[in-house]
């Protein structure tokens, strides 16, 4: 094996409770603001927005203001609400954003046993680079081996945004591992093309049932997958 190759949402950090804490912020600070809603009926309302609207949708606090009865929002300025909800929740990237504990000396050991680093993500090319800068992690990767689902123009989970990435990287497919936390399209696009795979279910979305589609190997951590690649791969990894 010459290359590992990661998801970023919910397999570098958790995405989920990220957000979940970022559209909490969002909530109290918009509500402080002079909205008549509890924090707790704003998420409620915005939760709802984002499943209507997608997590990509760019005016989730306009939408959610003139979802609220005209009572609730009939004392405030929309722009200074939005802009408060906007400022607290990017208030949480620079506080909160944070790689799992065991990513970072784990893509240590990776380098220095002069393994190959990428990311293939799914998302918005402005979104998912800001996570990577965010989360400190960019002098493990060669930025010409970060792969992104918008820049790229090819979507997951269709297979030929990794077959793309081992072009790019003049890889054969035996020669790499994936690893991510989503079953459908972090695992079974790669692993038929004979990448190896690696399902990191720590924040895995509920209702993936691995026997559904078998991943090559499930780790919890990855001090776990560490073990792997020394033991499966011989790839002196050192601990940590």
């Amino acid at each position: 094996m010459k290359a590992v190759l990661f998801d970023i949402d919910d397999t570098l950090f958790s995405t989920t409770e990220f957000a979940r804490a970022a559209r909490w912020n969002a909530v109290q600070a918009m509500s402080a603001q002079g909205l008549d809603a509890t924090p707790e009926a704003l998420l409620e309302e915005l939760q709802e927005v984002i499943r209507e609207f997608g997590s990509n949708y760019s005016s989730h606090f306009d939408k959610l203001i003139q979802r609220l009865p005209h009572h609730a929002r009939q004392s405030i300025n929309p722009a200074i609400v939005v802009a408060a909800g906007v400022v607290a929740y990017h208030d949480t990237k620079f506080e909160e954003l944070a790689p799992f504990e065991d990513v970072e000396p784990f893509l240590a050991a990776l380098k220095q046993a002069r393994m190959r680093l990428g990311v293939i993500t799914h998302g918005w090319t402005a979104k998912q680079s800001e996570k990577l800068v965010r989360l400190g992690l960019l002098e493990y990767f060669d930025q010409t081996e970060i792969f992104i689902s918008d820049q790229v123009g090819i979507a997951k989970p269709n297979p030929k945004l990794y077959r793309y990435a081992l072009s790019e990287m003049g890889l054969l497919a035996n020669e790499v591992m994936y690893v991510g936390d989503n079953l459908s399209h972090d695992i079974a696009p790669p692993a038929g093309l004979g990448m190896h795979t690696a399902w990191a279910r720590r924040s895995a979305k509920p209702g993936q049932d691995p026997a559904d589609f078998e991943p090559e190997f499930i780790v919890d951590d990855f001090r776990q997958l560490a073990a792997i690649l020394r033991e499966r791969f011989q790839i002196p990894i050192a601990d940590f």
